[in-house]
């Protein structure tokens, strides 16, 4: 940990309400707001302009903390961190025979393994400030897997709800870490639907997806770091994974914080939210011209991280495409895999199956002419490649035999 962080305080005024606009007081526990919206952070970006420049930036050490001033923890002795360290910005020139300007964003290589450390490590950190002892929170897995993490190291309890068919390496992950873990036979709204009726009975603090304040903050990083590592000019499009669109969201935000104080100049990125067939209600909406999503049903796909079928956050989402004037796209299963497979084997790189839909989107995408190759793409890689099951290895060779046919090795 920067040893600097001692001197941190925050630049925050007030939360707002997304919906409304109307305020409510900052270090004080809030779920949603009065009109049952998310609630958003705003600074005093003036004060925070005059007082860090993009220069004094450049000699923080690379993690997370280096924008605490674009963060709410007021006290550094309640930050929770388990050593958030800034992602690569990886080039692609093997994609796409060359003919694309695609880089990789590589949040695999986080803390637990993806991005949802970022905003989980800001909430609990919020969390501990404002004197939670008890959180609850539905997940599809990572979001899962890093609550339980930065809340064993808080010492605060975490119930963590997941649908039953929840990757294995996920909820075992969650209970290892100290989660206290249940399956639950439904989707990812039923568990939310647990949750809700549970906190009055359970006094655990509602950790859902939006439901807090925070972990837009952390998700918002995404947008700083990647600003960051371009020298502060922004890419033309961004490819990002989307179910409840925190994400999508935090970056936005942190395009125009940045923009609002002068670190960045000219257009900001088309937001293209990319979602699988099986579960598209951001498309839907964004095709309908419509304000909020329609509850999916039957939602299925392989990428279970973006398996959402309703989100509070929706509006803000299909907001933040509109006024970047990009788009939202649906992907299905067998591009998803085949998408993953020619990443992994043309530039060594194993996405998720969430992260290979970005890529999927990106192939789509420059074929129907909504994205051309002269522009520069960044696609959002959440989680590693790692947690997920791959496809079965069958190869087997005899070392017994007393001559090895080296000739069917190339088959």
């Amino acid at each position: 940990m920067d040893k600097k962080l001692k001197q941190t305080f925050t630049y925050v005024t007030h939360l707002e309400c997304s919906m409304v606009g109307d305020n409510y007081a900052t270090y004080q526990q809030h779920n949603l707001s009065k009109a049952g919206k998310p609630l958003l952070v705003k600074y005093d970006l003036k004060s925070l302009s005059n007082s860090l420049s993009r220069e004094e930036l450049s000699y923080r050490p690379e993690t997370l903390w280096r924008y605490r001033e674009f963060l709410p923890i007021k006290n550094p002795e309640n930050i929770v961190t388990l050593g958030e360290n800034m992602t690569p910005l990886i080039h692609t020139p093997r994609l796409q025979s060359g003919k694309g300007n695609i880089y990789i964003k590589d949040e695999g290589r986080l803390p637990t393994g993806s991005f949802k450390a970022r905003g989980l490590c800001i909430a609990v950190s919020m969390a501990k400030e404002l004197g939670v002892t008890r959180i609850a929170m539905p997940t599809n897995g990572n979001a899962g897997a890093a609550l339980a993490a930065y809340a064993s190291r808080a010492g605060i309890e975490a119930y963590i709800f997941c649908p039953e068919d929840t990757p294995q390496v996920n909820v075992r992950e969650i209970a290892a870490q100290g989660g206290k873990v249940w399956l639950v036979n439904g989707l990812i709204n039923d568990c939310g639907r647990i949750v809700t009726e549970g906190k009055e009975k359970m006094a655990w603090f509602d950790f859902s997806t939006l439901k807090e304040p925070y972990r837009i903050e952390g998700k918002k990083t995404m947008g700083l770091e990647l600003a960051d590592q371009l020298e502060w000019v922004l890419p033309d499009t961004i490819f990002y994974p989307t179910g409840g669109g925190t994400g999508l969201i935090g970056m936005w935000k942190a395009f125009n914080e940045m923009k609002d104080i002068g670190w960045v100049n000219g257009k900001l990125p088309r937001m293209i939210a990319v979602q699988a067939t099986g579960c598209a209600p951001i498309v839907q909406a964004y095709e309908d011209g419509a304000e909020h999503a329609e509850l999916w049903e039957g939602a299925h796909t392989v990428a279970a991280g973006i398996r959402v079928p309703v989100a509070i956050g929706d509006f803000l989402v299909l907001r933040a495409i509109r006024e970047s004037n990009g788009f939202a796209t649906a992907v299905d299963d067998e591009k998803i895999l085949e998408a993953r497979n020619e990443v992994a084997q043309q530039e060594g790189i194993l996405l998720c199956p969430e992260g290979a839909a970005t890529y999927a989107a990106y192939k789509k995408e420059l074929s129907s002419g909504r994205i051309n190759p002269s522009e520069s793409a960044i696609l959002f890689n959440c989680a590693s490649g790692l947690k997920y099951e791959l496809p079965k290895m069958s190869r087997f060779l005899d070392c017994t035999q007393p001559v090895i046919d080296y000739s069917k090795l190339s088959d």
